[in-house]
């Protein structure tokens, strides 16, 4: 397992986000706004990012486009995303990224999942012929939000490229234990989201690794025995200094150390 953050959680300055990596003791970057608020990758400064990354010998674990986040009956808008899915792989090629993470569409009425299936079987199809991994994320409020929703979506995509990026935060907002939504998903899983959450007063705010609903440990020991060897992307609650995120990083790698010795 490789030790990563998702940056722009604290920053979307890449220089700062190095210099936090580095000093964190991360390995790796999952990239979603470099450069600005405005700036989604892959439509960011490409030569500086790639100068930098290789000047301190830190990995693109992924990228984060924005991919899928409409409504799947809105054809015309995803159709284009798929259309336009040929920069992101060119630009994942070049900085050396092996990981696309995407979204699965948001609920609705008309939702139907046949639309859905088509369109990552179609990323799918663009990704393999790059040898890059497409890994779509369960998320709060959208079509797909638990461990077993997300599965039951994947064995239907079945496609060797089209894995699983796996939130058990979102999972736990959406009523599902941790525990259950990774093992329904876990043979899939190519990145997790790192966080925790605690309920109070009626509402879900973030907490520390170690103190909220979702159990680390076992998260970690559950995809560690299925031979996951990816990226665990630390996602720092918004606003947090750089002494959270120091201590937040401490605690993964300790916990994944423990785990990994068994």
């Amino acid at each position: 397992m490789l030790p990563a953050w998702l940056t722009d959680t604290v920053t979307s300055d890449l220089d700062r986000a190095l210099h936090y990596t580095l000093l964190w003791g991360l390995e790796g970057l999952e990239l979603r706004t470099v450069g600005g608020p405005s700036s989604r990758v892959p439509f960011v400064n490409e030569e500086k990012l790639r100068r930098r990354l290789t000047d301190h010998d830190v990995p693109a674990v992924a990228v984060v486009p924005g991919m899928f986040e409409g409504m799947v009956e809105e054809q015309a808008v995803w159709r284009n995303e798929v259309a336009q899915f040929a920069e992101t792989l060119g630009f994942c090629r070049r900085i050396g990224c092996g990981q696309v993470v995407i979204s699965a569409f948001g609920a609705s009425a008309a939702y139907e999942r046949a639309g859905v299936v088509e369109a990552l079987q179609r990323v799918g199809e663009a990704a393999a012929r790059h040898r890059i991994v497409v890994a779509v994320l369960n998320e709060t409020g959208m079509a797909h939000a638990t461990g077993a929703m997300l599965a039951e979506l994947l064995a239907q995509v079945d496609h060797p490229a089209v894995g699983a990026a796996w939130d058990p935060g979102a999972a736990v907002q959406a009523g599902e234990d941790p525990q259950v939504g990774l093992q329904a998903v876990a043979e899939r899983v190519e990145l997790v989201r790192c966080y925790n959450v605690a309920e109070h007063n009626g509402a879900w705010t973030t907490a520390s690794l170690g103190e909220g609903v979702v159990d680390w440990p076992a998260q970690l020991r559950i995809v560690q025995a299925r031979g996951f060897a990816g990226p665990v992307s630390l996602v720092m609650p918004r606003g947090s200094p750089a002494r959270q995120g120091l201590r937040m990083a401490g605690d993964l790698i300790r916990m994944m150390r423990t785990v990994t010795r068994g």
